[in-house]
């Protein structure tokens, strides 16, 4: 028996990949470029400062397209903003992986040490433009760019707070403990400015150097009377 007569139906649809569609060469490597004008735009508003520095600078010396940096930020005022973000978010990765190799007993001087090493490496180790470029240009945020900022500088700080505590209640500290700390990061961060790390191969001071000094300077040599 001879099947029935049917009329041909539209052809099938190629049935689709299963998963997200395989990103193009140049979409894998957004990040990268992302983080590259990060870089560079730190090393730049470090150097040049944020005002003389331009879009078209930053993106010449990444070796991009003048606009290329409008692909990934609004403005200069959010890439300026990005590179504080991407500073303050380094340095809580740093500390808290400092902290995480120290045994469970460290004490509080211990503890401190740690965190002044931490804040030195982020400060003033390689590609330390990030934190610099925070305390120099932190007025050419806005109002709402300032508030995300300070919410990261926040967390960074707090961690500091029970190690100070605790040095205090053995008298090792002295004074208010909110000036204390205020202090003790106005005196790390002023480094930024005289410290010269390519003098470290010429028998200048080394970040275990400054440490040592700091926490020597920051300490009582004896629990108070």
């Amino acid at each position: 028996m001879n099947p029935p007569h049917t009329e041909p139906g539209p052809p099938a649809e190629p049935r689709r990949a299963r998963g997200r569609p395989r990103k193009t060469a140049d979409e894998r490597d957004d990040g990268n470029r992302r983080q590259l004008l990060l870089q560079t735009a730190a090393r730049l508003f470090r150097q040049q400062g944020f005002a003389a520095t331009s879009t078209r600078d930053i993106a010449a010396a990444a070796g991009m397209q003048p606009g290329s940096p409008f692909y990934h930020f609004e403005n200069k005022e959010a890439l300026l903003a990005s590179v504080m973000l991407e500073g303050m978010q380094r340095a809580l990765a740093t500390q808290a992986q400092a902290l995480a190799t120290q045994p469970a007993d460290a004490t509080p001087e211990q503890r401190l040490r740690r965190l002044v090493q931490a804040h030195f490496a982020v400060l003033l180790g390689p590609d330390s433009d990030f934190i610099p470029v925070m305390l120099y240009e932190w007025r050419s945020l806005s109002d709402t760019q300032r508030g995300d900022v300070i919410r990261l500088r926040t967390a960074y700080e707090a961690t500091w707070v029970p190690v100070l505590q605790a040095l205090q209640a053995a008298g090792r500290l002295r004074g208010d403990l909110h000036l204390v700390r205020l202090m003790i990061f106005g005196a790390l961060n002023w480094s930024a400015q005289w410290y010269d790390p390519q003098r470290v191969a010429r028998g200048g001071a080394t970040l275990d150097d400054l440490t040592d000094t700091a926490m020597d300077l920051f300490l009582q040599a004896h629990a108070a009377p």
